[in-house]
């Protein structure tokens, strides 16, 4: 079960990664298995629509059961669907980097979406702050 404190040790350390590698302010988001928000944070700075992105990163990755970076590239070629889910989802749905699985024993127990950075330093403090927690990242 992905609990609140996880939820925060996730963005705790995804924090701490972005300022290793100098990155502008973030949003993060996580969210539970059925999509719903767990933790969300909004870096001092940061515009405020990043927050609402990484939710959607978080959303998107958990309802389809992958990240958005595997989503991204299967909807390449499939525009029209993309769009489509994007309508069904309300606009809760982001298929660019950032949105990662968060798994444990194999199960998939929420995930993680991080705005603000490019796509995939968004994707990498994603890992990081899921591997710290004791999570596995699926990507």
């Amino acid at each position: 079960m992905l609990t609140l404190d996880a939820s925060n040790t996730i963005i705790e350390h995804a924090l701490q990664k972005a300022q290793e590698m100098n990155l502008p302010p973030l949003s993060i988001a996580v969210v539970d298995q059925g999509g719903h928000l767990k933790s969300i944070v909004r870096q001092d700075n940061a515009p405020f629509f990043l927050a609402t992105i990484a939710y959607g990163k978080a959303w998107g990755a958990v309802s389809m059961g992958r990240s958005t970076r595997k989503m991204g590239e299967i909807f390449i070629d499939r525009p029209h669907f993309l769009n489509a889910l994007i309508n069904l989802a309300d606009g809760k749905f982001v298929a660019v980097p950032g949105g990662v699985l968060i798994a444990k024993d194999g199960q998939v127990v929420g995930a993680v979406g991080i705005s603000g950075a490019s796509s995939d330093e968004d994707e990498a403090c994603a890992i990081t702050g899921i591997e710290a927690a004791g999570f596995e990242a699926k990507i």
